[in-house]
Formats: structure tokens, sequence, C-alpha cells
């Protein structure tokens, strides 16, 4: 075949297989923008960390007001194509109006992003310094990411947030949607392989290491399951080792808890709990009665 035979046969393929067109449809938001609104808002959490030259005090207000207006431009825009994909009534004044709402939301995920960062560094020994943590370590990105996209799922932003997200997934290998919520001092070692689905609740003071996944108990319901509540619950100061699976909506891993490496969970453990995989399956045990202390005092 030559060009021509081969754009015939695509020509004829658009009009064959038109499900996965989007021809005379509205603008979508693209990927190109979404990186760039990603890169310019990890500059705002983070001055003086990604610029090519250095950054004093007194550049601070420019560079700031500057990053502010690029955010809020290319937010706005993405918004809106976001809104209008999905029929809105009114995109252009609700996606300003939506735009707003995240920026005031900038300085608290300074903050708890703050507290993932000092959890990272408090968390490995392997780390020298906060600026390390911040240049080097994927799960600054992943969960910064996250918690910005966080912000537009809770106003309603479709498309968006899970690109946002997406975008961290593909730098890091971490997969985080944009709906689970999660508490401050989060830290994931390593990050390769994690998964958390949508409706995952996670505490504060809790650390995953890689390939943990905290997933729905069964997608056969498709569609019909949206809404309801199909991921893992870990609560506070809880441990995961790695490429452990905990599955169900139902699933609570109740605080202090450690789990340990390559186990499937798909119960409950109460507060305190060691969990082990043994020859006979999953064994819980009772951290009181083993004389630990912290969420640290077990070597798995």
């Amino acid at each position: 075949m030559n060009l021509d035979d081969i754009k015939q046969a695509l020509l004829a393929s658009y009009a064959r297989d038109g499900g996965i067109n989007h021809v005379d449809g509205v603008n979508l938001p693209t990927q190109d923008s979404v990186q760039k609104l990603a890169a310019d808002y990890m500059h705002l959490i983070f001055p003086g960390f990604f610029e090519e030259t250095g950054l004093s005090k007194q550049d601070v207000p420019v560079l700031v007001g500057r990053l502010l207006a690029q955010v809020q431009h290319r937010l706005t825009t993405e918004i809106e194509k976001s809104l209008r994909f999905a029929k809105d009534p009114a995109p252009a004044k609700r996606a300003q109006e939506l735009t707003i709402a995240t920026l005031d939301q900038l300085p608290e995920l300074r903050r708890i992003i703050h507290t993932d960062v000092t959890a990272a560094f408090d968390g490995d020994p392997a780390a020298r310094s906060i600026e390390e943590i911040i240049l080097a370590y994927p799960c600054v990105l992943s969960i910064s990411l996250q918690r910005f996209a966080h912000v537009l799922y809770r106003l309603g932003v479709p498309l968006l947030p899970r690109m946002l997200t997406e975008y961290g997934h593909e730098r890091t290998g971490t997969d985080l949607h944009p709906g689970a919520k999660i508490g401050s001092h989060f830290f994931i070692d390593h990050g390769t392989g994690v998964v958390i689905g949508e409706t995952a609740e996670i505490g504060s003071h809790v650390k995953l290491y890689q390939g943990v996944a905290l997933i729905a108990r069964s997608t056969a319901g498709g569609q019909s399951l949206r809404g309801q509540k199909r991921h893992p619950t870990i609560e506070d100061r809880v441990t995961i080792y790695a490429s452990t699976t905990i599955m169900g909506g139902d699933t609570v891993i109740g605080a202090g808890s450690t789990v340990a490496g390559n186990v499937f969970v798909t119960h409950s453990v109460p507060p305190r709990s060691l969990v082990v995989m043994e020859e006979q399956g999953v064994k819980i045990l009772d951290k009181n009665s083993r004389g630990g202390g912290g969420q640290n005092d077990w070597t798995i």
C-alpha cells in the first residue's frame, strides 16, 4: 500500500469505527497544556526548586505573580473545555468561578504537602536532605498532583483531575486516583506500581511501599458500581509493605497496624494488628500482645 491507500483505509476506518473518533465535537483539554499546568503548579508549591537560575526572596513576588497568571489562564481554559464536554449550561462563567475556588486552596495545599515531604524525610534513612526528597523522590510529584486534582474532583470538574493524576502516573509509575481521600504526612516509598482507587480513604501518617494496591473487590458490575464505596479504608499510622493488595470497600485496616509484604487482604483487621502471610494463609497478630511500640517497631 502507498500513502494514499493508507489514507483512504484510515478514512474508511473513521467512518466504520466511529466510536473512537472525536470529530465535530467540543474541543477537549490537551495533554500538553495539562502538563504545563502541572509544571507551573509544582513551581508554585516549591518555589526555587525547579527554576533554571537561583531564586532570591526579592524575586519571589514577581515569580508568584507570573506563575499564578499562567495557572489561572491554563486552568480556566482547560476547565471550560471540560465543562463544555459535560454540557454545562454556562461553561465560561463556571470555569472562572471554579478556577478561583481552586487557586484559593493553594496555601492549604502547600501546608499539607509540607507534611508529606516531612514524612518522606523522617521515614527514609537513605534520604540526605529535604532538597533530595523534593527533587528526586517520585512520591512528591504524584502526591502533590493528586492533592491538586482532588480539589478539582471535589468541585465537580470532569476530565481534568484524571488527566493531572495520569500525568503523575506516567512520570512516576504511581497511580493515584483524584477521588481518593488522603490525610496528612503521607509517604509512598519508591512508588512504582502503587495503585489507589477512587473511593479509597487514607488516614494520616500512612506509609506505603512499592506495589501496594488499594483496589475494588470486583469490577464485574461496571458502571452500576459508580458512586459506591469500592476501595479500602486505611486508618491513621498504618504501614503497608511491598506488593500487598488490599481489596474491597468494606475492608478497614485499623489504626496503628502493619501489613507485611505480599499479603492479599480481603477483610478488615482491628487496630494495632500485624498482618502476615503464612503457609496456611493470612495471619493477623495483635501488636499489643507482642510488645510492639510505634508503627515502625516491626521488621517484616
